[in-house]
């Protein structure tokens, strides 16, 4: 038997593995920039998040700051507020959520300002604002009223007042998004 006629199988093994591994590797350097290209740009990552001072807000008093395009609302509870939306009976409500499942923290209430109906943004935020039946924030469109932990309690809307994702960075920092 000659020398010619025996075959290397493992040589052989090594370049077909070798030539799919540079075919794969060439690929996939090709193809990342098209892939790439679809994430946000860094002016959009800068919006996804804000951080919000919220020290000098007085007690019973709201604020309204602005994430991703959205009013977001900002409110510092009373007492009374916190009471009104703890003693609500949860089983009575369209969207049945908790006050403890709506704020982090009792006395702050942070929650996207748009009805959940059509759109609108309900009166309430500001002094003098129509507060609606249950001493929360009240849609002028077409009626919807939310009580003082943003949950709907009478009108067309759907669904209580959205949540963004919030974390409290201390007492007095809060980041949105």
């Amino acid at each position: 038997m000659s020398t010619a006629e025996t075959v290397d199988n493992s040589r052989r093994d090594f370049l077909y593995i070798a030539t799919g591994a540079v075919g794969v590797t060439g690929t996939a350097m090709a193809v990342w920039p098209f892939i790439d290209q679809m994430n946000p740009d860094a002016s959009q990552k800068a919006l996804s998040s804000i951080e919000v001072d919220i020290a000098p807000i007085e007690v019973g008093q709201a604020i309204t700051v602005v994430w991703r395009g959205k009013p977001v609302f900002i409110r510092h509870r009373t007492e009374e507020d916190i009471k009104l939306a703890v003693e609500t009976d949860v089983a009575e409500l369209r969207d049945p959520q908790t006050d403890a499942e709506r704020a982090q923290k009792p006395e702050w209430l942070i929650m996207i300002g748009i009805c959940t109906h059509l759109g609108c943004v309900p009166l309430g935020q500001k002094p003098g604002d129509v507060k609606g039946d249950y001493h929360g924030w009240f849609c002028p469109c077409h009626g919807s009223h939310y009580d003082s932990a943003g949950r709907i309690r009478k009108g067309p809307a759907p669904r209580n007042l959205d949540l963004p994702g919030y974390k409290f960075l201390s007492d007095t920092l809060v980041k949105i998004g």
